[in-house]
């Protein structure tokens, strides 16, 4: 039997990593690691985040 593990919705309380505005976007890194960001960074990092092969996941709201 494998588990996998999900991720928690964003809510009101995740803020971006650049500007500390509310996160509409979540990248998920091949290592595991994790990047929140605004509608505005997401889509300033949105090339490099495709070159780096990260699961670019919106939230319900975006």
């Amino acid at each position: 039997m494998s588990m996998t593990l999900t991720r928690p919705e964003l809510t009101k309380a995740d803020r971006c990593d650049r500007c500390g505005a509310a996160a509409k976007v979540r990248a998920i890194l091949p290592d595991g690691g994790e990047l929140l960001f605004c509608g505005h960074h997401a889509r300033q990092h949105e090339t490099r985040l495709k070159e780096l092969e990260a699961d670019i996941q919106h939230g319900e709201n975006d």
